[in-house]
């Protein structure tokens, strides 16, 4: 039994799909103005999982992901300029470029911490007419007005805008900063459709249709469409009115699911999303993440330090996606001589050729077990302490076929990547820890150590035991 902690009854709830074993899952994607770094990619890990989780449940998942090329502003508030403008700005190249670049960049990260690709990833520029249908669903049923620089949505009209975030509007009101835009009707009404300054061009706007207008005779005016609004049209258009799941961070709350479902549901007058799964964030070293603190890590500069993205891929799970994570490279370490503990054992099954009897019951219990806990709100740390405590054992009593059954189900649910990243060691290998073993058989410890120091530049380091002596990767 699937449950997870819904954000809308803030309560742990037993998870059940619209249509039978169908999961309509929406993931809001990045802004791709910059580099992700260590903090945003936690998310994507852990929705990963979610994904992993429906699965082994023996749910499909039809999964939808933004990117957002256009319209998120450097301001909540709908003012300030637009985060792919000014990454423009800072690199000399087109708007166009920019979210070409990091969107590539960002795929390529998604490969390489094993993330399973949606089934759709959609860019917002590629969906400005859904969206545009969408302002113009709400137009008709009257929940938008027009000011000087934008069409809004009228949260006044949608009774219930606070109640997901639990906002104290009047509050809001109070302490409205002073240049707050006088002409919006209400501090929580937020732009479905920008219009261009006056006097400026920018790399990507878009005829504003007359039929949004308040003026059909303004043919002319270029805008484009507010951050909130793409990932309900992509959504709506996608994977239908009312969805299962929808993702993001816990800053998403307030403002951005907030504006989600007010401008969906007036839209369909139906429900949304029946869950909204949120993750908390990562710090670094204790400290929000910053540019001015210059601790905005990404996969690039940990891998300039040795790392691997699934070393961090392993930091990451070590937490449960509602606590609040840490990223230092003490912590990355620690998980990068965890997930090597495992690699080890995992290669065990190379050297069991002569082990042709034992029990393959752990392997199964150990998949089921990892079930149960990532069945429990994706308890991650309690799927990694199920692993801890059974991999030693199957990997030194159990057969090769369990061995390798094991360590595919740890993949299956976890995406480590265990078993493409252990493989057998070369013939040249094997012959000199022969050549070594018979060295010391020999009493010859100066060939034995000159051995062990060959083996070790070939990356190996061997453990000797009583009964066995084992190579493991260095």
């Amino acid at each position: 039994m699937l449950k997870l902690y819904n954000t809308l009854t803030r309560s742990s709830d037993q998870f059940s799909p619209i249509y039978n074993d169908m999961v309509r899952l929406y993931t809001c994607g990045p802004t791709v103005y910059d580099y992700l770094h260590v903090g945003n990619w936690a998310a994507y890990i852990y929705w990963d999982i979610l994904v992993r989780t429906l699965i082994a449940n023996d749910y499909k998942v039809e999964r939808v992901m933004n990117i957002t090329d256009v319209g998120h502003l450097v301001s909540d508030a709908d003012d300030g300029q637009d985060k792919l403008e000014k990454g423009a700005k800072r690199e000399g190249k087109t708007a166009w470029e920019v979210a070409e670049f990091y969107t590539e960049d960002f795929l390529g990260g998604m490969d390489k911490l094993n993330l399973l690709p949606p089934a759709h990833i959609t860019k917002a520029t590629n969906y400005i007419d859904e969206q545009l249908d969408l302002i113009r669903r709400l137009k008709q049923t009257g929940y938008l007005y027009q000011i000087d620089d934008g069409i809004y949505f009228d949260t006044s009209l949608f009774p219930t805008y606070a109640d997901f975030a639990h906002l104290n509007l009047e509050a809001q009101r109070a302490g409205a900063r002073v240049d707050f835009n006088s002409d919006k009707r209400n501090i929580s009404d937020f732009a479905v459709w920008k219009f261009t300054p006056q006097g400026q061009t920018r790399d990507m706007e878009w005829v504003t249709p007359t039929d949004v207008l308040d003026d059909p005779s303004a043919s002319d005016k270029m805008g484009f469409p507010g951050w909130h609004l793409e990932c309900s049209a992509m959504a709506l258009t996608l994977l239908g009115d009312t969805i299962d799941i929808h993702t993001g961070g816990i800053d998403h709350i307030p403002v951005h699911h907030s504006n989600e479902i007010a401008q969906s549901e007036a839209a369909t007058g139906k429900t949304f999303s029946n869950f909204w799964l949120h993750n908390n964030h990562l710090k670094v070293n204790g400290t929000k993440i910053s540019k001015s603190l210059g601790n905005g890590y990404t996969l690039s500069d940990i891998e300039s330090k040795g790392y691997s993205p699934m070393d961090y891929r392993m930091l990451v799970l070590q937490s449960q996606y509602q606590s609040e994570g840490n990223f230092s490279f003490e912590n990355l370490e620690a998980a990068k001589n965890h997930l090597n503990n495992w690699r080890n054992l995992a290669a065990i099954r190379h050297q069991r050729q002569d082990m042709q009897t034992g029990t393959d019951i752990p392997s199964h219990e150990l998949r089921q077990d990892m079930i149960t806990a990532l069945n429990d709100n994706l308890n991650t740390p309690g799927a990694l302490q199920v692993v801890d405590a059974h991999l030693s054992s199957i990997a030194l009593k159990s057969t090769t076929q369990a061995i390798e059954s094991t360590v595919k189900a740890i993949d299956e649910l976890l995406g480590l990547g265990i078993m493409d990243s252990t493989p057998d060691i070369d013939d040249d290998v094997k012959q000199l820890i022969t050549d070594r073993q018979s060295a010391r058989a020999d009493k010859n410890w100066q060939e034995a150590d000159r051995l062990r120091d060959a083996l070790a530049e070939r990356g190996i380091q061997l453990k000797d035991s009583s009964d066995a002596t084992y190579w493991q990767y260095i």
